[in-house]
């Protein structure tokens, strides 16, 4: 049994003709009849069923059909993993990212990805952390992009940057006035937070901590409210139903750079302000995280590089 002849035998199930077959596997008839031939004679059983005018599979031929795809692909995959040897920037990498950093970094590092190594493009997966911790673990990503803390998987972190938080209020709320805000003013406001599974929710309630007794029982729908992205939290604010805090590079610089439209919000016709914590601002730690074993790392520095890269405001990069 040989790799050639598989192919042969999936051609065929596929064209249901063994002269199109051959014609798409680049032989002569002659000879792919005769590989097909041969292999059934190894196994003793027939896979095709033959009349003048069509090519039927036989049942358990079927299974084989599905089976002999099944090798060609990882056949192909151990190829891939060579190619990938001589040069580790060469073939897709896999990334994860949770929902709270994806659609402020994505289309800035797509970008710079495309510029630096084409040869690498991205395979994009949002989700939350514990979602993404287990896929790193079996292998379905590479690599993903997360906020500290999470469990410890034993994987190889290196930290990217140090993010800030930012307060957002509705432009006609009393706190819009200031010009810095602190956590004992947010703790009489009603807080929108996002729902259950974000990491960003629990960095919320580290911040202001008495709203975790309100997000878990019917009573604090009073106090708390839940949304299901960063983007529906903002727009919930602008409709003035609350505050909330915000990671500094969901916030657009048109947003911080004081000219009277630099309250509106993507565009949106609500309007947010978005301030600053008086002192020393809350932050979350994002970092790049994958499996120690993963052996292209010339690909994971390349792709810290690439988010280095970036545009960044208001954040510390880590070195």
């Amino acid at each position: 049994m040989t790799l050639t002849e598989l192919k042969y035998i999936v051609a065929v199930a596929r064209e249901r003709h063994f002269g199109k077959a051959a014609e798409a596997c680049f032989v002569s008839q002659p000879t792919l009849s005769v590989a097909i031939k041969k292999l059934e004679e190894e196994l003793e059983l027939k896979i095709f069923e033959r009349n003048a005018s069509e090519i039927a599979v036989t049942p358990l031929g079927e299974e084989i059909v599905r089976q002999a795809q099944t090798v060609l692909e990882q056949a192909a995959a151990i190829k891939e993993i060579a190619k990938r040897g001589k040069d580790p920037l060469a073939g897709p990498l896999k990334l994860g990212v949770i929902y709270t950093i994806g659609p402020y970094l994505l289309p800035n590092l797509v970008r710079q990805v495309i510029e630096r190594t084409p040869q690498m493009p991205l395979m994009l997966q949002e989700n939350f952390t514990v979602k993404l911790l287990e896929q790193l673990r079996l292998g379905e990503i590479d690599c993903a992009i997360l906020a500290e803390p999470f469990p410890d998987t034993n994987l190889a972190i290196a930290p990217l940057y140090d993010e800030p938080f930012l307060a957002a209020v509705p432009v006609q709320h009393p706190l819009a006035s200031q010009a810095t805000i602190t956590s004992e003013q947010l703790k009489r406001e009603t807080m929108l937070l996002l729902g259950t599974g974000h990491c960003f929710r629990d960095h919320v309630l580290e911040v202001c901590p008495e709203f975790a007794r309100f997000s878990n029982d019917t009573e604090g729908i009073r106090k708390s409210f839940e949304g299901s992205s960063l983007e529906t939290i903002k727009h919930m604010v602008a409709a003035g139903m609350g505050v909330t805090l915000v990671p500094r590079l969901s916030v657009p610089n048109s947003a911080l750079d004081g000219s009277p439209a630099s309250v509106q919000d993507f565009g949106d016709s609500s309007f947010v302000r978005y301030l600053p914590f008086d002192g020393s601002p809350p932050t979350r730690r994002v970092v790049l995280a994958w499996r120690r074993s993963f052996t292209r790392y010339e690909a994971i520095a390349e792709l810290r590089n690439a988010i280095y890269a970036c545009e960044l405001p208001g954040v510390k990069r880590l070195s």
